[in-house]
C-alpha cells in the first residue's frame, strides 16, 4: 500500500502529477529514454484520452497537468502508461549501449522483490501525488511550476529553453508533446 495521501476522486479533473522513478535514480540521461517518454504521451492524447496542458521531464521524474476527456478515466491512463513506459524504458536499458546497464536493472530488480505485483523490474514508484486543481489560479500555479523545474535545476536560464517542457508550446514555438495551451 502506497503512503501517498494523494488521491484520484474525479476521474475527468484537472489534476498535477508526478511519477518518480523507483528511488530516484536519474535514468532520463539519454536521448532514446525522454523519446520513449515523449511518444508514450503523444499515445495517451492520440488514443486513450489524456489532455496534457503542461509536463516536465526531468532527471528521475515527470510532472503532467492534465485530465482525462469524458468517457476515459485518468486512473486508467496513468496506469496503462506507467505499465508500457517500464517495460519500454528496462528493454532500452537492455539493448542500447548503456554504462549503468547492470546497476540499473540491479537497483530496479531490487526493488521489485518487495513488491508482490512486479514479476521483475519496478521502475515506477507506485505514488502520483495528484493533486486536484479546481480552479484557474491552482491551474496556472501547477503550470508554472512545472514549467519552472529546470530552471530551478540549473539546467537552463530560462523555461522555454528546455526540450523536453511544454515550456516552449506556451513560448509560440513547437514543442514534443502535442499540449493544449488553454484550459
Amino acid at each position: 500500500m502506497s503512503a501517498d495521501n494523494y488521491f484520484i476522486t474525479d476521474q475527468n479533473a484537472v489534476y498535477f502529477l508526478t511519477f518518480t522513478v523507483t528511488d530516484w535514480i536519474d535514468v532520463f540521461t539519454r536521448k532514446e529514454y525522454k523519446i520513449e517518454i515523449i511518444n508514450s504521451l503523444n499515445y495517451c492524447i492520440e488514443k486513450k484520452g489524456l489532455v496534457v496542458f503542461a509536463w516536465c521531464l526531468m532527471s528521475n521524474h515527470i510532472h503532467l497537468v492534465c485530465k482525462a476527456n469524458e468517457g476515459f478515466r485518468i486512473s486508467d491512463i496513468i496506469r496503462d502508461f506507467k505499465k508500457f513506459t517500464a517495460k519500454a524504458i528496462v528493454k532500452l536499458i537492455s539493448e542500447i549501449p548503456e554504462s549503468r546497464k547492470e546497476w540499473l536493472l540491479y537497483r530496479f530488480e531490487f526493488a521489485g522483490k518487495f513488491d508482490s505485483r512486479i514479476k521483475k523490474y519496478k521502475f515506477w514508484q507506485d505514488t502520483n501525488h495528484a493533486v486536484l486543481l479546481d480552479n484557474n489560479e491552482m491551474i496556472d500555479q501547477r503550470i508554472n511550476y512545472t514549467h519552472e523545474n529546470p530552471v530551478r535545476a540549473l539546467i537552463v536560464a530560462e523555461p522555454n529553453e528546455y526540450l523536453f517542457s511544454s515550456a516552449r508550446n506556451f513560448a509560440g514555438e513547437k514543442g514534443y508533446v502535442n499540449v493544449q495551451t488553454e484550459v
